[in-house]
């Protein structure tokens, strides 16, 4: 920002803004990355290099080859709820930040760092967003950062809430990409090499596009063994907002270079793509080392593909399809089978920690705390049923309360689809040294061995009596046992040399695939989603209710990415697609 006005009210502050005369020299500038060089324009920060094998080689010597460019469009966040942050002022150095963030500790070090203070000095809160999507992971800073040096300057507390105009004109979006590839392949379709430039629009500044576009090669394999592989970032610089944090993080924009590539081998061919995609599967006990040098272990999508092809009745319909498409002369349909393979984990290694704090009151009650935020994706509530199912109690004794840095300290993003994995297992871990402090103390007390000490639902057996779980902990706090305790977790088993372009980034792989059939009008472009379905791997879901709005609203956010949501810069390099009017999410309707 260039200025700051601040007001009684937030009115007052919209229209002193107005009154502002600002002078600039206009100059060149690069909105858009398309007359970029990747390989010697300016960069945002230093770009990445995956290879394993000699993949020029194996292109040259293949019987096929075909190479192509594809541009896949940026995203607006668009949350619900746009950014706002509200600083209180304290004694001697001291502010607390309401903020509505997926970064609590960031906005904490931002905010030392813009008022010159320690960051004990600075507590930053959120009890919920409305959505994130990662456009609050970095972004909230700077809201945050105002509010608190304002308040602190007026020792009165301020809050700062854009307009969504503002909002969506001065932050970062997704990142638009350019993808050049070329692949070799023989004529059953099996690909023998591929070459991948990923040429993204970042913005001004780094941001996140560092690990973002990292992300983008991370997941340039999608599901398929590439048995030749070079891929490169390009991180470019542009005169525009920075890009950042959105859903997938890279890892959308990657998978879709690894399926044009598919679609092109396919129809090179005149195949059907399922054809090509399942010969091209990673393998279980080999052909199942990826581009960065991670084996994968997990690999469970040909169980996937196999399922969703007979549920939903590919075969079928394709040839139902084909009949359609031979008797209607302007609306044409048709059917794709995709698979998805996304790695779980930061690739930021020191990120893949959590902490949490459990207090278990005399009562019986529950008080849980810790570093995960809640966005809309139900966090609090899966990590609550951890805590919950570690005591055997009901889900109603456990309060959730507000992460905050006051309690749990140095906390990661809630972001790379690792939440309920980090903050779960900490809640966890502190949930169990309690647990095992009460199993010691009953097995003492009641003079039994710890293994006939058990937790049943709402009661604990102990030898061949039971009381009620409360009972215990009254009976554990007169004995002066410890009922509160700090749980922590780190990912194990991940390593990541960006350097060398190796390492195991990711602790496992989530799968899954979706069957969709279209509509389109190739007349007008006016276009149908006539059925889709998804097949995704969960494990054993923490709630299925929740994970089933989180696989169903992931595919129509998706859908509205690739199809009807798209940012436009005119010729003065403004953004012209900032507000609603402008800008069409998928509807109801649609």
């Amino acid at each position: 920002p260039i200025f700051c006005v601040i007001a009684e009210t937030r009115e007052q502050a919209r229209r002193a803004t107005r009154l502002a005369k600002v002078e600039y020299e206009q100059l060149p500038f690069v909105t858009d990355i398309g007359a970029l060089d990747p390989r010697k324009d300016k960069l945002v920060t230093p770009p990445l290099t995956l290879r394993r094998g000699d993949a020029a080689v194996a292109i040259k010597a293949a019987p096929r080859r075909l190479k192509g460019k594809m541009r896949l469009g940026g995203q607006e966040h668009f949350y619900l709820e746009g950014h706002i942050a509200m600083a209180v002022p304290g004694e001697d150095h001291d502010v607390t930040i309401y903020s509505s963030t997926q970064h609590p500790s960031e906005v904490q070090h931002m905010v030392s760092h813009a008022l010159g203070s320690p960051s004990n000095a600075v507590t930053v809160e959120i009890r919920r967003m409305g959505g994130g999507f990662g456009g609050k992971e970095t972004q909230g800073n700077q809201f945050a950062a105002l509010a608190a040096i304002a308040a602190k300057r007026h020792h009165r507390a301020v809050k700062i809430r854009p307009d969504r105009d503002d909002d969506m004109t001065a932050t970062g979006k997704r990142h638009d990409f350019l993808i050049d590839y070329e692949v070799g392949f023989d004529d059953d379709g099996n690909i023998l090499g591929v070459d991948f430039m990923f040429a993204a629009r970042c913005g001004f500044s780094s941001d996140l596009s560092g690990p973002v576009t990292d992300r983008a090669l991370f997941h340039c394999d999608n599901t398929y063994f590439w048995p030749a592989v070079h891929a490169q970032s390009a991180p470019l610089y542009t005169n525009t907002v920075s890009n950042t944090a959105f859903r997938g993080f890279g890892g959308p924009q990657g998978m879709v270079g690894a399926e044009r590539v598919i679609d092109e081998v396919a129809f090179a061919l005149g195949k059907d793509p399922l054809e090509i995609r399942k010969k091209n599967f990673y393998g279980t006990s080999d052909r199942n080392v990826t581009p960065y040098h991670q084996t994968v272990e997990d690999n469970v999508i040909q169980r996937i593909i196999a399922e969703l092809e007979a549920s939903s009745n590919y075969a079928r319909r394709r040839r139902e399809i084909s009949a359609f498409n031979a008797n209607s002369r302007f609306i044409k349909r048709g059917l794709a089978l995709t698979p998805v393979k996304f790695g779980i984990s930061f690739t930021a290694t020191h990120y893949n920690q959590a902490g949490a704090l459990v207090h278990v009151y005399t009562d019986g009650s529950v008080h849980l705390n810790h570093g995960g935020t809640e966005m809309g994706q139900g966090l609090y509530l899966k990590v609550a049923q951890v805590v919950a199912e570690e005591f055997q109690i009901d889900l109603d004794q456990v309060k959730i309360t507000a992460t905050t840095t006051g309690k749990v300290p140095n906390t990661s993003a809630t972001a790379a689809s690792s939440g309920s994995d980090l903050n779960g297992m900490a809640a966890q871990n502190a949930a169990r040294q309690i647990k095992d402090r009460l199993t010691n103390f009953a097995s003492e007390k009641y003079q039994v061995p710890r293994d006939q000490v058990l937790f049943l639902p709402n009661r604990v057996r102990i030898g061949n009596q039971e009381i009620p779980f409360g009972d215990l902990v009254r009976q554990a706090y007169m004995a002066r046992i410890q009922l509160s305790a700090a749980g922590f977790y780190k990912t194990p088993k991940i390593h990541w040399n960006r350097d060398k372009g190796e390492g195991r980034p990711f602790y496992y792989f989530a799968y899954g695939a979706s069957c969709s059939e279209v509509s389109v009008d190739t007349l007008t472009g006016e276009y149908v989603v006539e059925r889709t379905d998804i097949l995704h791997e969960t494990g054993r879901s923490l709630n299925r209710a929740i994970d089933l709005g989180q696989v169903e609203g992931g595919f129509i956010q998706g859908m509205g990415w690739l199809t009807t949501e798209e940012l436009w810069w005119d010729d003065k390099g403004r953004l012209r697609t900032h507000a609603p009017s402008t800008y069409k999410i998928p509807l109801a309707p649609d």
